[in-house]
C-alpha cells in the first residue's frame, strides 16, 4: 500500500465518521424525533421508552447518513487537497488521478457492503422494533399515550373502519371528556358513522386479545346507518368499549418491516397474492440493493467535483453534497409512485447510473484540464 493510499484513505474515513455523526444527530435524528414528539414527549411517555426509540432509529439514520457523509467527506478532502496543491504534487510524483482515487473507491465499495447488510437485516428489524415500542407502551400504560386535546388513533376495526380518540383531560386513572369516532375508510361508499361521548372513561388492556377496553360513565352513543338514519342511546355506565390494537402490532406483509428472506418467503407461500402487493414486495428488495450502492456511485461523482474546488472553505463542498444527496434520495422515493416492475427498477437504479456516467465525464474533463 502506498503512502498516498494511507493518507487519502485515513482522511476520507475520518471525514466520513464525523459527517455521519453530525448528520445523524442534527438532521435525521432531529427530524425523526420531531415527528414523534407528540407521542413520546408531549404525552409524557416514560424516559426508558424515549431512549429505546432513539436507539431503535439509529440504524434507520445510517441508511442516509453513511452515503451522504461519505460524499461530503470525499468532496471536502479532495477540495482541500486541490486547493493546497497536494494533488499536483502527487501527480508530479507519477500518480494518476485514477490511482489517487483508488482508496476512495475501495472505501466506497466497503461502505456499500456495510449499507447492504444494514438495509437487508438491521434496518427492517429496527423499523419493526420501533413500531413494537408503541404497542408495548399502549399495553403497559395506555393512558400515557393520550394527550388532552389531540386526536389519537387511525386504529382499524374489524370492518377496516377508522377509529379515533379524543380526550379533554385526565384525573388520576380516569379520562375526562372522552370522545370516540368510528369513520368509514376512505374510498368506501358508506354513510355508516358512530360517535360516542362519555363524561369520563377508564382504560384497561386485554393482552391476550390485543384489545383496549374502556369503561364509560354518563355515556352517549350516536350512530348513523347507510340510509342516513340516526340512532341515539344514553347510558349511566357502559362497558366494555373495545378498540382493537392488532393493527398497531401487525407486521406481516409490511415490506419495510421484513427482511429479504421474509419477503421471499411471503411471495413463495402466497401464490394468490395480488399483483400490487407482490410489486411492492419485490420493489423493496430491489430498492435495498440499489440504495446500498449509493456510496460507490458517490465515489465516481465526488472525486472529480472535489478536484474542481479551489477554495479553502468548506461551503462549496457542503452545498454540492446537499444538492447531490437530496436529488439522489428524492429520485429513489419516486419509485413508490410507479405501478410497473420495470418502471420501478428504472427509477431505483437511475440515480446510481447517473452518478457513474456524470462522474466518468467529469473524470475525463479533470484529467485533461489539469
Amino acid at each position: 500500500m502506498r503512502i498516498s493510499d494511507r493518507y487519502i484513505g485515513k482522511q476520507v474515513l475520518t471525514g466520513t465518521l464525523y459527517a455521519v455523526m453530525i448528520l445523524g444527530l442534527v438532521l435525521v435524528l432531529g427530524n425523526l424525533f420531531k415527528q414523534i414528539q407528540p407521542l413520546l414527549v408531549d404525552q409524557k411517555a416514560p424516559l426508558g421508552l424515549v431512549l429505546r426509540f432513539v436507539i431503535g432509529v439509529l440504524p434507520l439514520s445510517l441508511m442516509y447518513t453513511i452515503p451522504w457523509g461519505f460524499l461530503t467527506a470525499v468532496l471536502l478532502v479532495f477540495g482541500r487537497m486541490s486547493s493546497s496543491h497536494e494533488i499536483t504534487s502527487f501527480r508530479v510524483g507519477g500518480l494518476s488521478l485514477v490511482r489517487l482515487s483508488a482508496p476512495v473507491f475501495l472505501i466506497g465499495a466497503l461502505l456499500s457492503l456495510l449499507s447492504l447488510w444494514l438495509n437487508m437485516n438491521v434496518v427492517p428489524q429496527a423499523k419493526a422494533s420501533t413500531r413494537q415500542l408503541v404497542y408495548e407502551q399502549a399495553v403497559r400504560d395506555p393512558g400515557s399515550l393520550l394527550k388532552p386535546g389531540v386526536v389519537q388513533g387511525d386504529f382499524k376495526g374489524n370492518g377496516q373502519e377508522l377509529q379515533k380518540l379524543l380526550i379533554e383531560g385526565k384525573n388520576g386513572d380516569w379520562l375526562q371528556g372522552f370522545h370516540f369516532y368510528v369513520l368509514p375508510t376512505a374510498g368506501i361508499a358508506t354513510n355508516d358513522k358512530t360517535y360516542i361521548h362519555a363524561a369520563r372513561a377508564a382504560l384497561s388492556v386485554d393482552t391476550k386479545k390485543s384489545q383496549l377496553r374502556l369503561k364509560l360513565e354518563d355515556a352517549y352513543f350516536e350512530s348513523r346507518d347507510a340510509k342516513g338514519d340516526v340512532q341515539m342511546v344514553f347510558a349511566g355506565e357502559a362497558e366494555p368499549l373495545v378498540i382493537d390494537l392488532k393493527g398497531v402490532n401487525e407486521q406481516r406483509l409490511r415490506p419495510r418491516l421484513m427482511s429479504n428472506e421474509q419477503i421471499r418467503q411471503a411471495i413463495a407461500t402466497n401464490p394468490a397474492m395480488d399483483l400490487n402487493t407482490m410489486l411492492k414486495l419485490k420493489s423493496e428488495i430491489m430498492s435495498r440493493f440499489a440504495f446500498s450502492l449509493a456510496c460507490l456511485a458517490f465515489a465516481f461523482v465526488g472525486v472529480p467535483l472535489g478536484l474542481q474546488s479551489h477554495r479553502k472553505d468548506t461551503s462549496w463542498g457542503l452545498m454540492i453534497s446537499v444538492l447531490i444527496g437530496t436529488g439522489y434520495f428524492l429520485i429513489t422515493m419516486l419509485a413508490d409512485q410507479v405501478k410497473s416492475g420495470f418502471g420501478a427498477a428504472c427509477v431505483l437504479w437511475a440515480p446510481n447510473l447517473l452518478c457513474v456516467v456524470i462522474g466518468l465525464v467529469l473524470f475525463r474533463r479533470v484529467r485533461f484540464n489539469r
